[in-house]
């Protein structure tokens, strides 16, 4: 079975949030990194990966995502605490390798 990932993203440390779900996080943090899809995210600017999970499919991904999204506030804020307190960009070094592999070409 393929993997899938429930995630979470930031526009800045405790700034507006955006809860989502794939089965291929780097293509997807690389979408809303580079504005490829319009929506919510691309509107706001939320393009950093603060959070995520990975579960055993994606039938179990979109149930987690309902849950978190029916949450406060609050608990995506610890969630994100618990794992990220420094609330890092967990997608950033993905694309530094990519981009810099690319230069050296």
């Amino acid at each position: 079975m393929k993997k899938a990932y429930v995630y979470i993203l930031a526009s800045q440390k405790n700034g507006t949030l955006y809860v989502g779900v794939t089965s291929d996080l780097q293509k997807r943090m690389y979408e809303h990194k580079n504005d490829v899809i319009e929506g919510f995210t691309r509107k706001h600017n939320i393009k950093m990966l603060v959070y995520y999970e990975e579960g055993n499919n994606i039938a179990e991904a979109i149930e987690r995502e309902k849950y978190i999204k029916g949450k406060k506030r609050i608990f995506k804020i610890n969630l994100i605490e618990e794992n990220n307190p420094d609330w890092n960009d967990l997608s950033k070094e993905w694309f530094n390798r990519l981009d810099s592999s690319l230069r050296s070409e």
